[in-house]
């Protein structure tokens, strides 16, 4: 038996891994995410209102403005222009709105 040579097919493979993920991002299919493209859910709260109960808000408003689109809750921010998002909870499901009519499911 004849010993062959492992080094091309290694190559060969890195290689080709290389110019897939360059080709994928290059189209478009691969994206890295910056820290500057997404709003930290973590910095909204929901303040549960209970009738006669009083509580304070800032007279400043958010840098973020909100608007029903589909049914969804879409946020668009005003600092950083083309930054938008879905409100989503924490098992990331879109948090709805009754601005307009909510999408049925179709049984």
């Amino acid at each position: 038996m004849t010993e062959r040579n492992l080094i091309p097919y290694i190559l060969t493979s890195i290689g080709t891994v290389v110019a897939t993920v360059a080709v994928l991002t290059y189209y478009g299919y691969v994206h890295v995410a910056k820290p500057e493209d997404a709003l930290l859910l973590a910095d909204f709260t929901m303040l549960k209102t209970v009738p006669g109960e009083d509580y304070k808000l800032s007279l400043k408003p958010a840098q973020q403005v909100a608007q029903c689109i589909d049914g969804v809750l879409v946020l668009f921010d005003t600092q950083q222009k083309g930054l938008t998002g879905v409100l989503v909870d924490n098992r990331k499901q879109a948090v709805r709105c009754m601005g307009e009519e909510t999408p049925q499911l179709i049984k």
